[in-house]
């Protein structure tokens, strides 16, 4: 990789670094904004999971702007808007105006992320890959995680306005360097833009999102509304997939499909990151509404986890190039098994120090798979094909994280209500449970993952 392409890529990691931990930095201050704002746990969801909402329609677009656009116009466009977000959000007088302001953050996040993966693929060398991705690890899987340990110091000092405010002067200092190390491209394909793919991706994942931050009250035999909702949601993405297929043009390629291995490797990593996300709703519910702790003690206990996430981020990508794939990922998900049991079996006698052993051994075993899971998703794709892989890779991403913190949100709820116990540790421990049980479909899957050696040529 030549040191032009080096300081892009470095240049683009460290802006992706604040957009990722925006979607979780947020988490801790969740029972905060319930308090303030006096709105409800399905209410305050919207606050992550209308982030997550824009964030996955922006990255399907994403695959035809990097098409049609220069990484210089794109990055510093987008890195404007999430700036704009960013100040808007620490003014917002209301709830809803936060809740918008996440939205306008996540336009630019949901753009800037997908230009690192394709750029990383595109310049890392052959043989390489792992490492190269490795590197952009500390942007992808280490903020995420870091976001709510920040959280939880920040809100000790400070009001949640300054989860806002201090990441001004970082975005800013981004757009400065951007606009001068970035090198100018010529780079202007003539595409058509698939407005009908958008629409139905849109209502599709709109549709699903309201269903699952709704979806408590579909268990409780309440929700033809939310049954409707659904269904709609499956309606309007055979929509799009059947659109897709047949437009010259589409939204995104989905053929990229037909490579098995991306697949597989999709499959998993969607599993995992629904718990992964899921984690970060459930930590700061049991810490600080069920164990009475502050949000700093909140934020530490994520720490140990973070800071082996960040260690390991770089050398899981190596391993990559090193080890067979199926090999790195089974023993990841026994050692995340393992952290979740532990979690699961946390009783009403089980101190602060147990909650942090098992999110510290639940974090090792993420940080060993989420990498090679991505690199090896995307080393079988066709150089044409990255946009679209990373797209969709991203979009089922952050699906995925909605998914398991909307259905682990709904089970705590229902929990509380048979009980008629506000914040029990029971409805906490059952979402874990629906996490070792989404991990464990993650390993019957992961014995269909191949090296490049044992792929048949008709893969």
């Amino acid at each position: 990789m030549r040191r032009q392409e080096k300081i892009s890529l470095t240049i683009l990691t460290f802006g992706a670094f604040w957009s990722l931990l925006c979607s979780t930095l947020m988490n801790i201050a969740l029972p905060i904004l319930m308090r303030t704002f006096h709105v409800t746990a399905e209410q305050v969801q919207w606050v992550s999971n209308g982030y997550m909402l824009i964030n996955a329609l922006m990255i399907p677009v994403s695959a035809y702007l990097i098409k049609r656009f220069s990484f210089r116009r794109l990055f510093l466009g987008f890195t404007s808007v999430f700036l704009f977000g960013t100040i808007l959000g620490s003014m917002a007088p209301s709830f809803w105006l936060v809740v918008f302001a996440r939205m306008i953050q996540a336009v630019g996040a949901g753009v800037m992320v997908p230009l690192v993966n394709v750029m990383a693929i595109r310049y890392a060398p052959k043989g390489k890959q792992g490492s190269v991705m490795g590197f952009i690890g500390l942007a992808f899987n280490f903020s995420p995680i870091i976001g709510p340990t920040l959280s939880g110091v920040i809100l000790t000092y400070f009001s949640w306005r300054y989860l806002f405010i201090l990441l001004i002067p970082f975005l800013a200092g981004v757009l400065v360097v951007a606009f001068k190390a970035l090198p100018a491209e010529s780079h202007s394909l003539a595409l058509s833009f698939d407005y009908r793919g958008l629409m139905l991706i849109s209502l599709g994942l709109w549709f699903l999102l309201w269903a699952l931050s709704n979806v408590s009250q579909l268990l409780s035999g309440e929700g033809l509304l939310i049954s409707l909702s659904l269904v709609a949601a499956v309606v309007f993405w055979l929509l799009f997939v059947w659109l897709q297929l047949r437009t010259k043009q589409p939204l995104v390629n989905l053929n990229v499909f037909k490579t098995r291995q991306f697949t597989f490797a999709l499959v998993i990593n969607s599993l995992i990151i629904a718990t992964m996300y899921g984690n970060t709703i459930l930590l700061p519910l049991l810490v600080q509404n069920s164990m009475h702790k502050s949000p700093l003690v909140s934020g530490l206990v994520i720490l140990p986890g973070a800071l082996i996430t960040g260690l390991m981020s770089s050398t899981s990508g190596k391993f990559y190039d090193r080890f067979k794939i199926k090999h790195l990922v089974l023993i990841g998900l026994t050692i995340d098994l393992c952290g979740t049991l532990l979690q699961m079996l946390i009783g009403a006698q089980s101190s602060i120090w147990m909650v942090t052993l098992g999110q510290a051994v639940r974090q090792s075993g993420l940080v060993l798979m989420l990498i090679p899971l991505q690199t090896h998703s995307l080393v079988y794709l066709k150089r044409a094909q990255l946009p679209d892989g990373v797209a969709i890779f991203n979009t089922l991403r952050q699906v995925a994280a909605t998914m398991g913190t909307a259905l682990i949100v709904a089970a705590i709820t229902i929990t509380d209500a048979r009980l008629h116990v506000p914040n029990s540790r029971v409805g906490i421990q059952v979402g874990f449970g629906i996490c070792l049980c989404l991990l464990l479909v993650a390993v019957t899957q992961a014995f269909r993952l191949q090296n490049a050696k044992e792929i048949p040529d008709n893969d």
